[in-house]
């Protein structure tokens, strides 16, 4: 396999497919608003969607740093799926029906962005083709079963466990000794979903002003170099990029997650690998990998390469170290031998979110307008969706225009966690997780023992991972 025509960074793959966007005007100055929302991701570009089409007289405005969908929303695996970083937490805090509850709205959240995509013609090569997560190691199997019985009692009651023959008839993964499969999951085109959302929101009305970085938040005001937007309510929505704001260096974590993409494959590749459901991929390692087959007949394939840099540091074009990039290689050959001779076009990084205890959150503070959601922990292509729904209903009942609703009234709602740890106790943390769990899944490889490897463990104390 080649590396060496493979383009490094150019923020992903997604944009080299469908070309970086021309950025739209910068704030022109000071302004007001009813709402205004910091980040043109995913989560604000839903946000912003759902809000005006409760409530079609809003003066909403969306500020970008520098376009829309430039962070994890244009760089990700483009899973939509049903996982929500810290239902076992909330279950613990709050319950189990509480976090069935949680996890029952995630199922609908799948389905729900399909519902608007078609509804507003954006095409973003989406396909329901499920999740399917594979074991190919003794420890990862025992590891697959317990997470199957665990997901169904959490009421996915639809979730199939599969052998190895079952599995490799669905996907020929080498090794696989089993799987589980979830129908709430689908591929899809990250960049067409966020641009096909970011004109649908435009179309609506809504104020997208680009290539404006927010400095600092504060209640009932977003600064920028331009000009300052006031608005009753300020919601942040930056992910990855949180720590980028005044005062929220430590606020959630900036984990660094690669990825590559092959040339499309021929025939002759895929009759060998099966993946005719064009099911999401994932396996059972601690340092897991995620992929799809791609409309075009790629496979983009990603996991952690470099996890963190020092001081909170975030990506700006995506560039990929070397090692990286052969490493993700090595895994592709291991799950597809027959890949082995394919090229490497792409490979890029990005960051995503996550918070000290590894929960996702939505929050509105009633006494600032203050409101957030983020630290999706990877799992962010639906949870913004079900995040932008939860913030219009916090809004709605706040402003009077409504009551509690289901949606807040979810155990996630006002979570509250501590910050990270200042340096360089967390670069050391971080990269020490992380070298334990690559070391626990190399043992695991050649082990025949079901058990996991009690570095891992000790590893996932040691993070507060739920």
């Amino acid at each position: 396999m080649s590396t060496v025509s493979t383009v490094n960074g150019g923020i992903s793959f997604w944009y080299a497919d469908q070309g970086t966007p021309l950025a739209r005007e910068p704030l022109p100055g000071d302004t007001t608003a009813d709402i205004c929302i910091v980040g043109g991701g995913y989560t604000g570009l839903w946000t912003a969607y759902y809000l005006k089409k409760a409530v079609p007289f809003l003066n909403i405005t969306v500020l970008e740093a520098k376009f829309c969908g430039y962070g994890a929303s244009g760089r990700n695996g483009g899973w939509l799926y049903n996982g929500i970083a810290g239902r076992d937490r909330y279950a613990k805090l709050h319950g189990h029906e509480a976090a069935v509850r949680l996890q029952q709205a995630m199922n609908e959240t799948v389905d729900e962005v399909v519902r608007v995509a078609a509804e507003e013609g954006i095409d973003a090569d989406i396909h329901q083709g499920g999740v399917l997560e594979v074991a190919y190691t003794p420890a990862q199997l025992a590891r697959l079963k317990d997470f199957h019985s665990v997901e169904i009692a959490f009421g996915e009651t639809d979730r199939v466990l599969r052998g190895a023959r079952e599995t490799c008839e669905r996907v020929n993964v080498t090794g696989a000794v089993g799987s589980t499969w979830t129908p709430h999951g689908a591929r899809l085109h990250p960049v067409k979903l966020v641009k096909g959302l970011a004109a649908a929101v435009e179309a609506l009305g809504v104020t997208i002003h680009e290539s404006t970085p927010v400095t600092e938040i504060k209640p009932k005001h977003a600064h920028t170099p331009y000009g300052t937007v006031r608005a009753p309510y300020i919601l942040r929505c930056t992910e990855g990029f949180t720590a980028n704001l005044k005062g929220q260096r430590r606020t959630w974590l900036p984990m660094n997650s690669s990825m590559i993409a092959t040339e499309p494959l021929p025939a002759s590749v895929w009759e060998t690998i099966g993946w005719d459901g064009r099911e999401t991929l994932g396996d059972m390692a601690h340092a897991y990998m995620y992929a799809q087959r791609t409309a075009d007949g790629r496979i983009a394939l990603g996991g952690r390469g470099v996890p963190y840099r020092f001081g909170s540091g975030t990506d700006n074009d995506g560039r990929t170290r070397p090692a990286t990039i052969e490493a993700l290689r090595d895994i592709l050959v291991r799950l597809f031998p027959t890949t082995a001779g394919a090229r490497i076009d792409h490979a890029w990084s990005g960051v995503l979110g996550v918070p000290r205890d590894w929960c996702a959150t939505v929050t509105l503070d009633r006494s600032t307008g203050l409101g957030w959601a983020g630290g999706y922990v990877g799992s962010g292509v639906a949870t913004t969706n079900l995040a932008a729904r939860t913030l219009r209903d916090l809004i709605q009942q706040d402003s009077g225009q409504s009551g509690p609703t289901d949606l807040t009234a979810l155990p996630w709602v006002g979570h509250k966690v501590r910050r990270w740890e200042p340096e360089p106790f967390r670069w050391l943390g971080v990269h020490g997780m992380y070298a334990a769990y690559r070391a626990a899944d190399r043992r695991e490889l050649t082990s025949p023992r079901p058990g996991t490897d009690p570095v891992a463990k000790a590893a996932d104390r040691l993070a507060g991972r739920h």
